[in-house]
């Protein structure tokens, strides 16, 4: 609704109302509308979303409201209350579109530069890569779950995109300090190292992170459900996208050489007396 521009309204019938009667009662009125169930079996409630008819503005947004009352009551289906309302013009729903848009996309190239800045690109490029595929991850099981594209899913996807790069920044920041120190290893080890010594904090981290998730899924409310399983998704696909994608489109990148695996790592940080020796 934020985004396509209608009026969603969720009604509580006194007696069970099936999601089939109300289509029914609606199809006169509507050509098309969204019906489903709505919070839990027993308390009779439905969720009914109608797109928006013409450039409705002012007054003459409450039109469909008014319009689904009006078919309700005409067929007979016992005593029932609208307890929740939300209308979005589509004025509105094109303005919020494009600032999700350049939110997620500014946020990607945000990313991109500091970790390009701070570490190197191959490390800025495998951050991105795993951020799109955490994103791209999380869109599917929302599709394939049928949960509404809201602001609050908006919000968990950013915070899903933040959550896993500085997943990623972790590990990455001790494959930085281990290549001054593993200066005679191949990347790849060095990186499996890394990744082994970041472990425990990544499985401890990701822990709570779902617990937190989870608990808010249970017992958050029908508001809260969508943002609570973006995030579940999300804190899933973030942690192993950060071993498995991130770390190894760096692998690939860099190749697996020695001198490469230490080609950026600080003259400083060879040992005492064991600099470059001349040819006898």
């Amino acid at each position: 609704i934020e985004f396509a521009g209608g009026t969603s309204a969720v009604v509580h019938f006194d007696l069970p109302a099936t999601v089939e009667q109300v289509p029914t009662a609606l199809g006169r009125s509507f050509k098309e509308t969204e019906i489903q169930a709505y919070g839990n079996p027993g308390q009779n409630q439905v969720l009914i979303r109608v797109p928006q008819s013409g450039a409705e503005s002012g007054d003459s947004l409450s039109q469909s409201k008014n319009a689904i009352t009006a078919a309700l009551q005409q067929a007979n289906l016992g005593n029932f209350e609208i307890v929740g309302t939300q209308i979005v013009s589509p004025t509105v729903g094109r303005e919020l579109t494009i600032k999700g848009t350049w939110a997620t996309v500014l946020s990607l190239a945000g990313i991109l530069l500091y970790i390009a800045f701070r570490y190197q690109m191959s490390f800025a490029v495998g951050a991105v890569v795993a951020t799109i595929h955490d994103l791209l991850v999380t869109l599917a099981f929302l599709a394939f779950f049928r949960y509404e594209l809201s602001l609050n899913v908006i919000a968990a996807i950013l915070t899903v995109t933040g959550y896993s790069t500085n997943d990623t920044i972790v590990i990455f920041d001790r494959v930085r300090e281990n290549l001054r120190s593993m200066r005679r290893d191949s990347l790849s080890h060095v990186i499996n190292h890394s990744i082994n010594q970041t472990l425990g904090r990544t499985v401890l981290t990701a822990g709570t992170a779902l617990l937190s998730a989870v608990a808010l899924y249970l017992f958050g409310g029908e508001v809260l459900r969508g943002f609570a399983f973006t995030m579940i998704v999300g804190v899933i696909t973030g942690t192993y996208s950060s071993v498995f994608v991130a770390a190894a489109i760096v692998t690939f990148w860099r190749g697996q050489g020695p001198a490469k695996a230490a080609a950026h790592a600080p003259a400083s940080a060879l040992p005492p007396g064991a600099g470059p020796q001349s040819p006898p």
